[in-house]
């Protein structure tokens, strides 16, 4: 019996930007090895008329045109989804890593890749589309957005990562931005690496990378910083 791996399905009109960037590297070494899989549903394909079209202007006026829930909706009824899909918008509630390790830790991920100016409100409530956001910013469109979070998920998948250990040093697992790298040469334009680093000495070298990451945290991230104390604070108590 053939174990089922983990599936990433994506609705979206346009199919040819799948796989993408997910086609190379890690991620696609792991496609290419069964460790993951994908599937897409081209939206279009459920339009009813000779031009294919899935828009229409909204109710109410305004700029740019919204998906119909008909169409949207016959397609999620045909994508045969086994888990609550996602709808990538900026409304919608900010990713973090700890959403993204539960979504790699499901059997399947379902991505509804929006366009124009969304989709009907309808379609969404119809169907308990969970809301999600990758940052304060727009895109022209969600399939951008699930390229960043399927990779995000098959990097934590099992054989993935050749050292799954270096995941635990990076940035959000425990609370903080990861801490500087350096790597040869020693001495690059002037700039040396810190000494401390060639000493060997490993202790010494984890708590020196320790105070750095709260350091970085601490000057460019404030909110995660906030959360970092009051965390450990907590824990304290």
């Amino acid at each position: 019996m053939t174990e089922l791996c983990w599936t990433a399905k994506v609705l979206t009109l346009f199919p040819d930007m799948f796989p993408g960037p997910l086609g190379f590297s890690l991620a696609g070494k792991a496609l290419d090895k069964g460790l993951w899989a994908l599937e897409t549903t081209d939206i279009r394909k459920f339009a009813s008329d000779k031009h294919s079209t899935v828009d229409d202007a909204p109710f109410g006026g305004g700029p740019g045109m919204v998906m119909r829930a008909d169409i949207v909706g016959n397609a999620l009824d045909a994508a045969n989804l086994q888990s609550r899909a996602i709808y990538l918008t900026p409304r919608g509630k900010p990713l973090d890593q700890k959403r993204v390790r539960a979504l790699a830790s499901d059997p399947e991920i379902a991505i509804l890749c929006g366009r124009f100016e969304g989709v009907d409100e309808r379609v969404l409530d119809r169907h308990e589309l969970e809301q999600v956001s990758l940052g304060d910013f727009v895109l022209s469109g969600g399939e951008p957005a699930a390229i960043s979070l399927i990779d995000a998920c098959v990097r934590l998948l099992p054989g993935v990562i050749g050292k799954e250990k270096s995941l635990q040093d990076e940035s959000f697992e425990g609370g903080l931005l990861e801490y500087p790298h350096y790597t040869r040469p020693v001495d690059w334009q002037g700039q040396k690496v810190p000494e401390l680093l060639l000493s060997g000495h490993h202790q010494k070298i984890k708590s020196w990378r320790r105070e750095a990451a709260k350091r970085i945290t601490q000057e460019r991230r404030p909110d995660l910083w906030k959360r970092y104390q009051e965390s450990h604070m907590a824990i304290k108590d």
